[in-house]
């Protein structure tokens, strides 16, 4: 039977940046992020007989709002899809509107280019259909940008190029916003008023908005006072600026889980494996939302330089020649190897091998003393130089296939005059030629690696300290202290230049390698003849 307690906590951070934005918002809205975090923690403990598990679950969900500032690109540019040819801003097609208009091309269109551009021949003066006074002519075109999604507000810029040729004359710009058949917003600027001596001008302007339209309707119209030559324009564009608003949630569940035994008394006993965890290792939050747990280093302060490493290898010696006394009991293995040897020898002796034998079979008189115990001291075995002329024969069978085994065996006869202890120094000597003892220096330098630790040797500043500690024992700090530098040959560079593409020949020179090398070879020649 167990208990179950629920405790519920909620922790709120405040966004990194509010949102100014909505769909009441008229204009632009400066871009912005906003990241707003909530997190939940439950605690669940769980009893049992011999403990209980607390079980903590922290549940984040981070919120990120986005505000960014799109642009349509221009709604009067064919190639964008929003309108077809005949309504393009180029002005080569007649819109359509109110009053009489003209469409020239040439030098009938002065400033503007040799192209067609549109002519306000009107010299009326009533409203017109979008609510300007004073308008004579109009040309206008409905775009559909319900593709867009506008719906937080934004702004329509507008650029054009007018050439008034009469101060008389007027015209202007006009832009409204519908969401379906409602009016969102309507703008006018005049261009060019009546009195005024403009002549070529480009213009640009924008009208703010908030909420959604789908639909712009451009009106550009004016009055051709004089009935001369009307105002003149071309090249029109109209951008649409509008807010966007992104929104993205992600949520994340850790569980930590943690279990406390009961101790013998009535006092319950944390067993801390979770804390030991997050005490020794780092805990790291991926963007994805991954919590990794990531196994910490602890860096030393202390720059590791060769000296510095020298002074600990110094101050390593005196504590290893406290901790390490050297032991002088060796002697004993010594003649054991010794008379291990010898053995060895007297056995290879009883037992040659089958090319030898029919070399020396001639000389097989000493071999009932080859038969003797093999366990014998060094002082039984002196009969053996007497065979030295026998075993002669065996420095020929030395040349064999195993020389190696046949040569050492050779050599102790004949190297055995009249003291038997030379065969064992050569024992001892194959036993233990191998392994030269280590200088103190060498046992400090592994001290210094062991107290590194598994862990800490693959540290970047204890890998620093173990290479230093190679270039102590290499004895490699004074290397380059004896280098001489050399010096450049006085005279040996000169401040002449060679004169580009031409090289001046050296006719003495010429002279003595081709003129000598001819003459000599004469000379030869008439010698071969004379001979």
């Amino acid at each position: 039977m167990y208990w179950v307690w629920l405790c519920i906590l909620v922790s709120w951070h405040s966004p990194l940046k509010a949102v100014d934005c909505s769909t009441d918002t008229v204009g632009l809205c400066s871009p912005t992020i906003e990241e707003i975090i909530d997190e939940t923690s439950t605690e669940t403990i769980q009893y049992e007989a011999d403990g209980y598990t607390v079980t903590t679950e922290t549940t984040t969900v981070t919120t990120t709002t986005t505000v960014a500032n799109e642009d349509s690109g221009d709604i009067l540019d064919g190639d964008n899809d929003f309108v077809a040819t005949s309504k393009e801003g180029d002005m080569d097609v007649d819109w359509g509107g109110q009053g009489p208009a003209n469409m020239p091309s040439g030098n009938s269109c002065f400033g503007l280019g040799a192209d067609k551009c549109a002519q306000i021949t009107g010299s009326g003066n009533s409203t017109s259909t979008m609510g300007v006074d004073g308008m004579g002519t109009t040309f206008i075109n409905t775009v559909d940008i319900s593709d867009l999604d506008i719906e937080y507000g934004g702004k329509t810029n507008y650029t054009i190029k007018v050439d008034k040729q009469d101060a008389q004359d007027r015209i202007y710009m006009h832009i409204t916003g519908k969401n379906g058949n409602t009016s969102v917003f309507s703008g006018t600027d005049i261009l060019s008023e009546s009195g005024v001596a403009s002549g070529y001008q480009e213009y640009e302007g924008g009208f703010d908005f908030a909420g959604t339209i789908n639909t712009l309707i451009i009106e550009i119209g004016g009055r051709d006072i004089n009935l001369a030559i009307g105002p003149l324009f071309d090249d029109v564009t109209v951008n649409v600026l509008y807010n966007t608003i992104n929104t993205i949630v992600q949520q994340s569940i850790t569980s930590v889980e943690m279990w406390v035994a009961y101790g013998g008394s009535t006092e319950t006993e944390v067993i801390d494996i979770i804390e030991n965890i997050f005490e020794h290792n780092d805990i790291v939050t991926a963007p994805d939302g991954d919590i990794n747990i990531e196994p910490e280093f602890d860096e030393p302060d202390m720059e590791v330089s060769y000296d510095i490493v020298e002074i600990e290898m110094e101050m390593e010696l005196p504590t290893m020649e406290m901790e390490m006394p050297e032991m002088e009991m060796e002697m004993p293995e010594i003649e054991v190897a010794t008379v291990e040897i010898e053995m060895e020898m007297e056995m290879e002796m009883e037992m040659p091998d089958p090319e030898v034998k029919v070399e020396a079979e001639p000389t097989t008189e000493p071999e009932p003393e080859m038969e003797e115990p093999v366990n014998e001291t060094e002082t039984e075995a002196e009969p053996e130089p007497a065979d030295e002329p026998a075993d002669e024969p065996k420095e020929d069978v030395a040349e064999e296939p195993e020389p190696e085994e046949s040569a050492p065996e050779a050599d102790a006869d004949e190297d055995q005059p009249e003291d038997m202890e030379e065969p064992e120094d050569k024992g001892e000597a194959e036993e233990k030629p191998v392994k030269k003892p280590e200088s103190k220096k060498e046992k400090a330098a592994k001290k210094i690696v062991k107290k590194m630790g598994d862990k800490g040797r693959y540290d970047s500043q204890n890998q620093l300290k173990t290479l230093i500690v190679m270039q102590v024992l290499g004895n490699t700090k004074t290397f380059f202290d004896s280098q001489q530098q050399l010096n450049d040959r006085v005279g040996f560079f000169s401040d002449e230049s060679l004169p580009d593409a031409f090289i001046n020949d050296n006719n003495i020179a010429s002279y003595f390698l081709f003129a000598g090398s001819e003459g000599l070879m004469d000379e030869m020649v008439m010698q071969q003849w004379q001979k």
